[in-house]
């Protein structure tokens, strides 16, 4: 059994970059910025220490981080590792590692008079799951009796997100 599976939590480094391939689906390219933190067992010292990702998002969900996401936004991606290659002009063959995400989670809450939504995207197989309002973590709120769950609607591949359709 194998497993290419990649789970990262990070700030966007740049706005993302929505383009349409000649057969007409979108992909969008963001990067993100994760960091560790460390401490030097000679010096003491606190080290951090930053890892770049570049990521691509495919169709609905490359469209969605299009629309919403902005350089330094937070989000959480989950997806599989992939490295693609080709030759460069100068006859180097060249190589790029990239996360395609299947899932994404807009975190950090949103800025003050801004329309974007935090929440949850995936992009399955068969189509394209509804987001899930993802809630920021409160001391009062998780004390609370908790709220009781709708059931989303689910959106068949080939049909379009309507933005008075997401539930929050």
């Amino acid at each position: 059994m194998d497993l290419n599976k990649v789970m990262i939590i990070g700030r966007l480094t740049r706005d993302p970059e929505l383009r349409t391939t000649p057969s007409g689906i979108n992909v969008c390219q963001i990067g993100v910025a994760t960091s560790y933190v460390y401490t030097n067992q000679t010096t003491g010292q606190k080290v951090e220490q930053t890892e770049f990702h570049n990521v691509v998002l495919w169709r609905k969900l490359g469209e969605i981080a299009n629309q919403y996401l902005k350089k330094g936004n937070q989000i959480y991606i989950e997806g599989r590792l992939q490295t693609r290659s080709w030759d460069a002009k100068d006859g180097q063959k060249k190589y790029r590692t990239e996360i395609i995400g299947d899932n994404m989670i807009m975190l950090g809450g949103k800025p003050a008079g801004s329309a974007a939504p935090s929440g949850s995207y995936q992009a399955a197989a068969q189509g394209y799951a509804a987001p899930a309002a993802a809630k920021p973590f409160t001391p009062a709120a998780d004390t609370a009796q908790p709220a009781p769950t709708e059931e989303l609607p689910t959106i068949q591949q080939g049909e379009d997100i309507n933005v008075e359709d997401i539930p929050f």
